[in-house]
């Protein structure tokens, strides 16, 4: 197939309100009265983020995702997207439309539709970019800057899965079940960005990141911009039974999933916990307290008042 059958016979069926169908040079976004609009962008390759026999289905749909999650840490509700995607030349038209299935089933859960893109061969590896925007009401963006001494650090969902996952498919040794071993797998080949919770977060955090590169990591970030300091309770961290299954309960397991990266969640600061934690219950989001915002910089992880070597925060890209 070449470049305008692709589009036409795979993602034009994807277009959504404000895409002429693919048939133009651009697009357009209707303004919201009283909302901002917010943009994001990521992009993920084959051998980095995704191997080239996962299904083409999760593969389109953990590009997605990776975006709604930066949407979700700041509060918005996503709307629509653009796909930039470099196809090698072992790629099928069974893979395009299975990869095409992937964006729709998404685009019917998540309510957002395809606004357009580029779509080019490489001699490289498959790579994948798309730009996601959403709507938060006018000035409620929540910004990585905003923590504030005597906030306490929340984080949705649990922690390292993804990173349980990948070490699977790197054949590390272990002794898993099927069910846990395929709930890890599942959650390094399709994250869960906890979008119902993205309003909680415009009306509540003080600052907010999605935890791409590892908690450690990302919180350090929010330190960073906010000029404070962070303290984490180590035992706190939510890891799921598989983990613990996997990478056992010790000192050096937590550290490990606290920043092995790719979890797709939210860790974000707050100052009033019943309000975050009935917001949490309304939305039927699981959301835990870690930690401490305090004076100072960096960000501290502590189990049982002693404080734990980090060798590495999280996820390098270079």
């Amino acid at each position: 197939m070449h470049e305008f059958e692709i589009i036409a016979e795979i993602f034009a069926p994807l277009a959504g309100e404000g895409s002429f169908g693919l048939k133009d040079d651009a697009a357009l976004i209707a303004p919201h009265p009283g909302f901002d609009l917010v943009v994001t962008t990521d992009a993920i390759a084959e051998g980095t983020d995704f191997f080239a026999f996962d299904p083409a289905a999760t593969i389109a749909r953990k590009a997605l995702r990776v975006n709604l999650s930066d949407l979700a840490a700041k509060g918005a509700a996503p709307i629509s997207y653009l796909l930039n995607i470099a196809l090698p030349p072992s790629i099928t038209s069974q893979w395009l439309r299975d990869f095409a299935q992937g964006l729709k089933d998404d685009q019917a859960q998540f309510g957002v539709s395809l606004l357009g893109g580029d779509t080019a061969r490489t001699d490289g590896p498959l790579s994948i970019a798309v730009t996601a925007f959403g709507f938060v009401p006018q000035g409620k963006m929540v910004r990585r800057a905003g923590a504030r001494p005597g906030d306490a650090i929340y984080v949705t969902g649990t922690i390292g899965d993804s990173g349980g996952g990948l070490a699977i498919f790197r054949r590390e040794k272990h002794a898993l079940d099927e069910a846990q071993r395929t709930y890890l797998i599942d959650r390094y080949r399709l994250p869960q960005p906890p979008l119902r919770f993205g309003a909680a977060l415009a009306a509540h955090a003080t600052a907010s990141i999605d935890v791409s590169d590892g908690l450690v990591a990302d919180l350090g970030h929010v330190a960073a911009a906010s000029g404070v300091g962070m303290i984490i309770d180590a035992a706190a961290i939510p890891r799921s039974a598989a983990l613990r299954a996997l990478w056992d309960d010790d000192p050096a397991a937590i550290v490990r999933a606290a920043t092995a990266g790719d979890d797709y969640q939210v860790a974000f600061t707050a100052a009033d916990h019943n309000a975050v934690m009935t917001a949490a219950r309304d939305a039927a989001v699981t959301v835990t307290r870690i930690g401490q915002v305090e004076t100072g910089k960096g960000v501290r992880l502590l189990l049982n008042g002693q404080q734990l070597a980090v060798q590495t925060s999280g996820y390098s890209h270079f």
